[in-house]
């Protein structure tokens, strides 16, 4: 543990020397677990929630569309395919293409003003989905909203780390995502309300959609008052704004003004504050086994979150529910994600991550296996719930650990590439789902889920280093 002591500014020249990024680091790492920083983590966490809801509204909202005759099932689709697969497949495309090509401007303009611009982009082409008639325009459209998700979603996951203590990261993980799946069954909850009907000449499932706007926007009002990243800051040369935002934060967290820090943290390579981040650097033999590992990862394990998560009225269809009774279950099953990260939370700090995020992965083999055998309500209730359980603990775990195995210069860029993996593997497998539940049933989507979990539980546990108690510099 780094052992700090502090000299106030009674005590000091009214002139101190420019703040060091080793000073810096101490200083976040000595940030208390006060009311001020938790709002910070759960002003984050917020505007996570509307993107989580905007993401998993594919499921709700399909039987709406449907409903109007707008989207059409099997070969009578768009693209010759189920409307529902091509809607899935548009919004993680256009997720690639946000966390990919996109996500690198974080590394550039800053996490900040990154942040504010995604969540007015989704936002906007959200609300043009809502007056929609054709199949066509809503995929389309769903694309550009998936493209401003894409940005946001690992700028978030950036932010949370980099401003963070080390020793509070994992907690914050599990409790920002906590706040964020509660977006899960609400969306679940508001499209039971309003899907099976029409107001003032707009049907339901629009009515879904309108709900993100509204308060997105407001979250885009409160995110303003956001500050920068005091890490990216000093990556730029910016150490006086870096040391502002700081202190405004140490005020927050009800630590007095600090001029000075001595039993400084010791920085393998101090170095790295002083040049920019470049793509190829993620090609090195620093960083290649940990590209190649997350890039593994991130394909297999989208295939289990979003295999199970997109489609789970469908499967619970498929196991003999009614409509009804199925949106209605997927309500009680989605709570398995925010209570799979509040509970975790208890735990998050004392074990190594990778292994959170082995055991996570596991539980959805183990629980997804189960699910397909299950016919009676409780069964499927119990072994769904579970499923949200685990892919919850999974993720909140390799969400908070991608973002601490690169350093400040090239973290969004190459969290964004590999995180952009995930998104390309559910364009493909939103398809290939949706071809498994026509012709196999619900058997051969359930197998598919599990053996793309077990290859995740095998390439974390080989090639995933240890990064608990350590520095994010220091990783």
């Amino acid at each position: 543990m780094v052992i700090m002591e502090f000299a106030h500014a009674s005590s000091l020249s009214n002139q101190p020397a420019a703040m060091t990024a080793p000073e810096l680091i101490t200083r976040i790492d000595a940030l208390p677990s006060s009311p001020g920083l938790w709002r910070f983590i759960i002003l984050l966490a917020i505007g996570g929630f509307f993107e989580l809801y905007d993401l998993f509204q594919t499921a709700y909202i399909s039987p709406g569309l449907i409903a109007e005759g707008i989207f059409h099932t099997g070969s009578a689709g768009v693209f010759g395919i189920s409307d529902q697969a091509a809607f899935a497949s548009s919004t993680f495309l256009g997720l690639f293409i946000g966390t990919s090509l996109l996500s690198p401007l974080a590394d550039k303009f800053g996490r900040r003003l990154t942040f504010m611009f995604a969540l007015l982009w989704y936002s906007f082409f959200t609300l043009l989905i809502v007056f929609q008639h054709q199949a066509e325009w809503i995929i389309f459209l769903r694309f550009l909203v998936g493209v401003g998700l894409g940005i946001e979603l690992v700028t978030i996951d950036t932010y949370l780390v980099e401003m963070v203590p080390t020793r509070l990261r994992s907690k914050a993980f599990a409790f920002s995502f906590f706040i964020q799946f509660m977006s899960v069954p609400v969306v679940a909850l508001i499209s039971w309300w309003f899907v099976p009907h029409m107001w003032f000449g707009l049907t339901g499932w629009r009515y879904v959609l309108l709900v993100s706007v509204v308060f997105s926007l407001f979250i885009w009002i409160v995110r303003k008052k956001l500050p920068e990243s005091p890490r990216w800051l000093m990556q730029q040369g910016q150490a006086d704004k870096a040391q502002e935002v700081l202190e405004n934060l140490e005020k927050q967290c009800g630590m007095g003004k600090v001029e000075r820090v001595t039993h400084l943290v010791t920085l393998q390579d101090e170095a790295q504050f002083e040049r920019r981040g470049r793509f190829r650097e993620i090609w090195t033999p620093q960083f290649r086994s940990r590209t190649i590992m997350l890039m593994i990862f991130n394909i297999f394990q989208a295939i289990g979150f979003f295999g199970f998560g997109n489609w789970l009225p469908a499967l619970l269809t498929g196991q003999g529910s009614s409509f009804t009774h199925s949106l209605s279950y997927s309500i009680i099953i989605t709570l398995g994600f925010p209570l799979g990260c509040l509970i975790s939370a208890l735990y998050a700090d004392k074990f190594e991550i990778k292994w959170q995020v082995v055991a996570g992965a596991l539980g959805v083999v183990i629980f997804g296996a189960l699910f397909g055998f299950q016919r009676s309500p409780l069964g499927m209730i119990l072994c769904g719930f579970m499923v949200s359980y685990c892919n919850a603990w999974m993720t909140y775990s390799f969400h908070s650990y991608q973002t601490e195995i690169f350093p400040t210069r090239i973290r969004v860029t190459a969290v964004g590439f590999c995180y952009s993996f995930s998104r390309l593997s559910t364009v493909f497998s939103s398809i290939i789902i949706g071809l498994f539940l026509q012709y196999t049933g619900n058997i051969g989507v359930l197998a598919f889920i599990v053996a793309s979990m077990a290859i995740v539980v095998l390439v974390i546990s080989v090639l995933g280093p240890k990064t608990k108690d350590i520095e994010l510099e220091n990783i």
